[in-house]
């Protein structure tokens, strides 16, 4: 399960269970004749009800949907008003759920301070409506629900941006692998499509890597292949990409570079590799084929298999060489 679906099932049952419980507050209210409180609580479980109906229209947008902060905004509003118009002690104990809808909603940073906001006028309400060993208690209760929430929270948080680090790193490089590749490769390409600034691509491999391997060994080769990420990433500029397709192989995404400026850095690259002196293995060179996106590429599939026939032909004119192949412009 993406973290989008898990995000829009989580926020769905969350907001489910909070009408659930506010409605059931407004039956009592009204049960004991509390009309101003059930109508008001009647407008916070629509607010719930409306959350519910929010996030299945904004389902492929939960990390970034504002919508959520608004109606969230509004419970707590509604339950400081509850707290200032209820004359009873029970009514300080609606902040517990609210306080993990907040958190379970919003993102961490926001959540916490919605809550603090909400839990500072309630705790000098509790304080002045009870005695004080009752309030103290009250308060406690809802602050170290809001602590053991939040680091619960960051845990999670924490936890699944290291699950995607790992997801889309290559363990021996650093580097970005194939798995997130075509995913920032669409990207590119759609804003290239909006802007229309250039965009163009490398594909490049260690010549004679199987040979090398037989010499030096998998880790000698391993060793050559991290030794030559690193060299890369000090080569490429701010903004481009590096992956890693395998063990011999790597693909690089330059925006905003046109056919010029591609070839260039395709020979930098070139020039460098060869005069550098690796360890264990000495002397090696790379292959390069680079390709610029032209007006009839759209999809990622294209522009690779180019890059990569771009790479075979300069395999087959000799080692240590580079080759441009041009997109496919269509006129209108």
């Amino acid at each position: 399960m993406t973290e989008t679906r898990l995000r829009t099932l989580t926020h769905s049952i969350g907001y489910s269970l909070a009408t659930l419980f506010i409605f059931t507050l407004a039956m009592q209210n009204l049960r004991y004749g509390f009309y101003e409180l059930f109508y008001l609580a009647i407008g916070m479980a629509a607010l719930t009800l409306g959350g519910v109906a929010y996030t299945f229209i904004c389902r492929r947008h939960q990390l970034s949907a504002p919508g959520h902060l608004i109606i969230l905004a509004g419970l707590n509003s509604g339950l400081l008003a509850a707290l200032l118009t209820l004359d009873g002690p029970g009514i300080a104990h609606w902040a517990m759920p609210m306080l993990t809808l907040n958190l379970l909603i919003l993102p961490l940073r926001q959540g916490v301070a919605l809550s603090i906001l909400l839990l500072v006028p309630t705790s000098a309400v509790v304080l002045y409506q009870q005695p004080a060993a009752d309030a103290v208690t009250v308060i406690a209760g809802l602050f170290i629900l809001l602590t053991a929430a939040s680091l619960y929270i960051w845990h999670y948080d924490h936890m699944a941006q290291s699950a995607e680090d790992l997801a889309i790193t290559d363990s021996v490089t650093g580097a970005h692998n194939a798995r997130f590749l075509d995913e920032t490769l669409q990207k590119e390409i759609s804003r290239a499509i909006a802007t229309g600034h250039p965009l163009s691509v490398i594909n490049l491999s260690i010549d004679y890597a199987d040979e090398a391997a037989d010499l030096h060994g998998k880790g000698g080769v391993q060793n050559l292949f991290r030794d030559m990420t690193e060299h890369l990433f000090g080569v490429i500029r701010a903004g481009d990409t590096l992956y890693t397709l395998n063990d011999s192989e790597f693909f690089l995404i330059l925006p905003f570079t046109p056919e010029e400026g591609v070839r260039v850095i395709a020979e930098r690259i070139r020039r460098t590799i060869a005069e550098h002196q690796w360890p264990v293995v000495g002397k090696a060179t790379v292959s390069l084929g680079c390709t610029t996106r032209g007006s009839g590429d759209t999809r990622t599939d294209g522009l690779r298999k180019r890059a990569h026939d771009a790479m075979e032909e300069a395999r087959r004119r000799g080692a240590d060489s580079v080759w441009f192949s041009a997109g496919e412009t269509i006129t209108a």
